[in-house]
């Protein structure tokens, strides 16, 4: 079915476009910033988006608007992030000597943290503890672990959730200084 609104943008309407905007902004959004994670680089990207499906409309297909949307969306918000980790790791590379020797300090002291968390663990349910290991021991990504246990995404982030609580209620500060 082709909808009037799309097809109207296709063929120019601006107000048609604005629209299709006003209709969909706050999905497009949504889309990009489950992939980025951070608001002013969603926000920005969004408006990127905007402009690429403007600028491709006239090769719209009437295959499934929002989908096609949505594609795009998903594409560039992660050229963006591979943008912005290329960026960090370019800065990374232009740290002087004096700050490279901070950051082995600062790794030094993550593995100190880690193997403090590591004896601990033993505390821990064993439904937890599985998650806490893989996501900050092995420093899996959230994809990473839900395959891993054949669960979905949301899974993970509702046991590493449940893990957090469990261990502000169980574990001590002084416990890790």
């Amino acid at each position: 079915m082709v909808d009037p609104l799309v097809e109207k943008a296709k063929n120019g309407s601006e107000h048609a476009f604005r629209m299709l905007i006003e209709m969909n902004k706050q999905y497009v959004f949504k889309c990009i910033y489950g992939v980025l994670r951070n608001q002013k680089d969603a926000e920005d990207a969004s408006q990127e988006v905007w402009m690429k499906i403007y600028n491709s409309l006239p090769q719209y297909e009437h295959q499934g608007f929002k989908t096609w949307m949505t594609r795009i969306a998903v594409n560039h918000a992660i050229d963006c992030k591979r943008k912005l980790a290329r960026k960090s790791e370019d800065l990374v590379d232009e740290l002087p000597v004096k700050q490279t020797l901070d950051s082995a300090e600062t790794r030094l002291l993550k593995k100190e943290q880690k193997q403090l968390v590591m004896r601990y663990l033993q505390d821990v349910p064993d439904s937890y503890r599985e998650v806490i290991e893989g996501f900050y021991i092995k420093e899996k990504s959230y994809q990473q672990l839900a395959n891993e246990q054949q669960v979905q995404v949301k899974t993970i982030e509702t046991k590493l959730y449940r893990a957090r609580l469990w261990m502000r209620k169980n574990w001590k500060e002084e416990d890790f200084r």
